[in-house]
């Protein structure tokens, strides 16, 4: 069974919801229709935020408490959100890391001369957890920006705390999957009064530049993450179509590396990388009135508009 974890907001109030082909279903609501003495609700007043710190507490018994929802909404006792309901993203998540040019296409694209695998490793930056926006948020274009980039990737989830973990075991530390857009300040991203010729905190950091969602798919329910589609759209067209059987350095790798340096925490996200067909390698960039539309098959859509630093 194939369901997701969305986080809603209504009335002011932030409330988790399980999704399943896209229908969300209120947590409590939901549990008010099963039997509590045969399937415990695992959430307890708790949100994904704490879900997915607790993971390994809770990942079993969230599956059995889905499976009955989704049983209980094939009889029509569980009653669906409305369909215009206000996605949040699903976590903030305290630690966001991104991989850079972990996709040949994409680093020829941006002129990145890239040495050879076996002479390198992951190149990775970080996010802080402002810019995380969820589905529908809009991202704010810097006053000082005029080369305003898209990226679509697929973004990591994990589940439990680790550190120095093999490559070979490393996909069993994921708790799920969703999408990212790594929103980048390409004209930002440099600067020459220093001798550092890049600016990953300038380009990458602002305010909305994540945005996360719109839901979380648990890795048991998502399949392998090393074959899977991502297309990204800019006003309906199409900008971005990959697979990540193209990454570099794959999920598990990734993974290996960020442990061998830090100790890898429960809801930490991992940005796995973006294909080519960014705005950079284009020669178009973002201005405020587009639309971004990021698909990653297993998972759905994330759609995100660009508005200018006065709102407008």
């Amino acid at each position: 069974m194939q369901y997701g974890l969305a986080t809603y907001r209504i009335g002011g109030e932030t409330l988790p919801a399980l999704v399943f082909g896209g229908r969300l279903v209120d947590v409590a609501r939901a549990s008010a229709s099963i039997d509590k003495d045969s399937v415990r609700n695992p959430f307890q007043g708790r949100g994904l935020d704490q879900i997915f710190e607790g993971w390994g507490d809770v990942n079993e018994e969230l599956d059995t408490f889905a499976a009955e929802v989704a049983g209980q909404l094939d009889q029509g006792n569980v009653e669906l959100l409305p369909d215009d309901v206000e996605l949040m993203a699903p976590i903030t998540p305290k630690r966001m890391f991104c991989a850079a040019s972990n996709y040949v296409e994409h680093a020829d694209e941006m002129g990145t001369v890239l040495a050879e695998k076996s002479e390198s490793s992951p190149y990775i930056f970080m996010k802080a957890p402002s810019c995380v926006i969820g589905d529908k948020g809009s991202v704010v274009k810097p006053t000082k920006c005029e080369m305003l980039d898209w990226e679509v990737e697929l973004a990591v989830i994990i589940g439990y705390r680790c550190r120095h973990i093999p490559v070979s075991d490393a996909l069993s530390v994921v708790a799920g999957y969703t999408i990212v857009n790594d929103v980048s300040a390409r004209d930002l991203n440099v600067r020459d009064d220093y001798p550092f010729k890049f600016d990953w905190f300038q380009g990458k950091c602002h305010d909305t530049f994540g945005p996360l969602g719109p839901w979380i798919v648990p890795a048991l329910c998502f399949g392998d993450p090393h074959n899977v589609g991502l297309q990204l759209d800019v006003n309906g067209k199409r900008m971005q179509d990959g697979n990540t059987n193209k990454l570099i350095f794959n999920i598990s790798e990734q993974i290996s590396y960020l442990s061998e340096i830090l100790t890898l925490e429960p809801g930490d996200v991992i940005a796995s990388g973006t294909p080519d067909g960014v705005g950079m390698g284009r020669g178009v960039f973002l201005k405020p009135g587009d639309v971004m539309v990021a698909t990653i098959d297993g998972i759905g859509t994330l759609t995100n508009p660009v508005v200018s630093s006065d709102g407008n």
